[in-house]
């Protein structure tokens, strides 16, 4: 039988998975230099700027959760810093 290798499948614009995550991560400084300066960013802003490529959009907001950031949600669409 023959299975789906997730480490050779092609993403949007022949990406592997591992080179999306890259993406995301090196975008992310970007992303909080905005959120400092602004207090928050706009999911559609985040959208536009990683070129409405869903999986880098889903691991970009993955890795602003995991650094500490709101992510908000459907009613509140924005990422902003934690009120401690």
């Amino acid at each position: 039988m023959d299975t789906c290798d997730i480490r050779t499948r092609a993403y949007k614009n022949g990406k592997t998975f591992a080179e999306c995550r890259e993406i995301a991560e090196s975008m992310n400084p970007s992303f909080k230099e905005h959120i400092e300066k602004n207090g928050k960013v706009m999911w559609t802003e985040i959208l536009e700027k990683v070129d409405h490529d869903e999986l880098i959009y889903k691991l970009t907001l993955k890795y602003l959760r995991r650094d500490g950031y709101d992510i908000g949600n459907h009613k509140i669409p924005e990422v902003k810093k934690f009120i401690s």
